[in-house]
């Protein structure tokens, strides 16, 4: 029987904020559809637009700058199609071009593929080993190549945070627009769009204990946009859809909690980390820490075990009550190793053998000392029925 429950898995989501579960239930009387004219309408419009507001500030956006979508992947297929969408942007920006790097999470890999054999130019940007983008690639493209660059701002898996202000400066001085999907980041790291630089940026509500089918788009005021999603005139005819009334008031309070939370927990958790490291490292041979040392999220640690399959850690893991994950939850029901730790340069037997932790608010030390004493245990019982780690030591 297991001792407790640890959830390590907030990048795949988030449970809800205290303070977001009490907004919403406020908000459930709230029905009214934010068209209208009336005053149940009026009242819904009201909440939307009181929520735009918040989520702009946290950006240092415009409130008009901010779109809401259904998600975090709904926001990267809206931004990446408008290179095919045969409006004015193609024709001011010169190319139909895509520019993006390896270790992007699906809803853009598998979007630009699909674009791809829709006739569009697909570049794909090669990352070092802690996961960073080439940018002197990146230059290199972009003498040829015109359209939209997209850099996620932080990765899923292994936490490596972007230089996404630098890589924006390089897009925009060869006339390219630039995109960053920051679901992972948005809430973790201060991000300002005017000082990023960025045409637009992608969030999702359910990664910072908001609800899930719920997130927002920035797009810069006055670069051209085409909706992916059309027969409306919500969002500014932007994004087709009766509003998600009580989502966007959940990811409003949300936001709202980041602003009060986030620099705090940062460094709370980034302690967590560095004692989680540290006493992986001491207790099991052959680990293998993936991803930036510094330039990280400070929530998350990939960590790689020779002669330990992943599906196999997580079973026993689960069966102790701990819950992680090999890797992007998008991604779970593969049996593929990781396409990221593979574009870092990570042999393929250790990318099999790869644990993501991602800790969160809720997280304590006690959760830590727990997985301390429990994963070696794991690891080492693995090790022994394997004989493939055995016959390499």
């Amino acid at each position: 029987m297991q001792e407790r429950t640890v959830y390590l898995d907030h990048n795949a989501t988030t449970p809800l904020h205290p303070a977001v579960q009490q907004a919403l239930t406020e908000a459930f009387a709230l029905f009214g559809n934010p068209s209208s004219m009336h005053s149940f309408g009026r009242a819904a419009r009201a909440r939307v637009e009181e929520s735009r507001a918040t989520v702009a500030r946290f950006l240092n956006a415009a409130p008009e700058e901010i779109i809401f979508v259904g998600s975090g992947s709904e926001a990267n297929n809206t931004v990446l199609s408008l290179v095919s969408c045969g409006t004015k942007l193609c024709a001011r920006h010169g190319g139909s071009d895509i520019i993006t790097t390896a270790i992007e999470h699906p809803a853009v890999l598998e979007t630009t593929t699909c674009l791809r054999d829709r006739g569009a130019n697909v570049e794909i940007l090669p990352v070092d080993g802690h996961g960073r983008a080439d940018l002197d690639r990146l230059a290199a493209l972009l003498k040829t190549r015109k359209g939209i660059v997209s850099v996620m701002a932080a990765n899923n898996e292994i936490g490596t945070i972007q230089d996404i202000a630098a890589a924006a400066k390089l897009a925009h001085a060869h006339g390219s627009l630039f995109h960053t999907d920051a679901v992972q980041a948005f809430g973790k790291i201060p991000l300002d769009v005017r000082a990023l630089g960025v045409d637009f940026l992608t969030l999702s509500a359910h990664k910072i204990y908001g609800p899930k089918g719920v997130g927002a788009l920035y797009s810069r005021k006055g670069i051209p946009f085409c909706p992916l999603i059309r027969g409306g005139h919500q969002e500014a005819g932007r994004r087709a859809g009766t509003e998600n009334t009580l989502g966007i008031i959940g990811l409003g309070a949300a936001v709202a909690q980041r602003e009060r939370e986030m620099t705090a927990e940062h460094t709370r958790l980034l302690a967590f980390k560095q004692r989680l490291r540290d006493g992986l490292a001491a207790r099991i041979p052959d680990t293998r820490f993936n991803g930036h040392p510094t330039e990280a999220l400070a929530n998350t640690l990939n960590v790689s075990f020779l002669g330990a399959e992943g599906e196999a850690i997580l079973l026993y893991l689960d069966l102790a009550g701990i819950a992680a994950s090999t890797g992007s939850a998008c991604a779970s029901g593969s049996l593929d190793p990781s396409h990221v730790l593979l574009a870092t340069g990570i042999p393929i037997e250790c990318a099999h053998g790869s644990l993501r932790l991602s800790m969160g608010r809720d997280t304590t030390d006690a959760d830590i000392d727990y997985v301390l004493e429990v994963l070696p245990q794991v690891i080492s019982r693995l090790r022994r029925m394997s004989t493939a780690y055995h016959g390499s030591n």
